[in-house]
């Protein structure tokens, strides 16, 4: 393979699952805190503990913003330069550090326990899968630092 092009092969199937990951996370999220909101904490899909509001919260920003750093991914992975790189990879990292802070309260809500419905299970996995793969992403993206042959060439 050429010089530089190696990383780009293997950043299209993460940025299909992110974004797939992503746009579940912020429907999943996005229900639940419309049925928190409308008082319907004793759904059998929902549940929670006093954890649920700040993880629901904090899902929906980081699903969002998993979304923008996907788009921009693409963007770049069309591009492929240095200088859509940065944008890609302060996206990235900020995405990442977002999805870091649900995790933290996806933590928080397992470790007080007490009834947690299906859905809300399932944007847990997802919020952990999120995690892992947006981390995987940003090494991919920043491969570079390593190696010349994974990131764009200098012109």
């Amino acid at each position: 393979m050429a010089l530089g092009r190696v990383g780009r092969s293997f950043m299209a199937p993460i940025l299909a699952v992110n974004l797939v990951v992503h746009l579940i996370v912020v429907g999943l999220a996005g229900w639940s805190l419309d049925k928190y909101i409308d008082g319907e904490q004793n759904h059998p899909h929902l549940g929670g503990n006093t954890s649920t509001n700040f993880m629901l919260i904090f899902a929906l920003i980081a699903g969002a913003f998993g979304a923008c750093s996907v788009i921009i991914g693409m963007m770049h992975l069309q591009a492929w330069q240095h200088e859509s790189h940065a944008t890609a990879a302060s996206l990235a990292i900020i995405s990442w550090a977002m999805i870091a802070l649900a995790f933290g309260f996806v933590c928080k809500e397992v470790i007080l326990g007490g009834h947690r419905g299906k859905r809300l299970q399932t944007l847990e996995l997802l919020i952990a899968i999120s995690l892992l793969s947006q981390l995987l992403y940003l090494v991919l993206l920043n491969a570079r630092l390593f190696k010349r042959r994974y990131g764009p060439t200098v012109v």
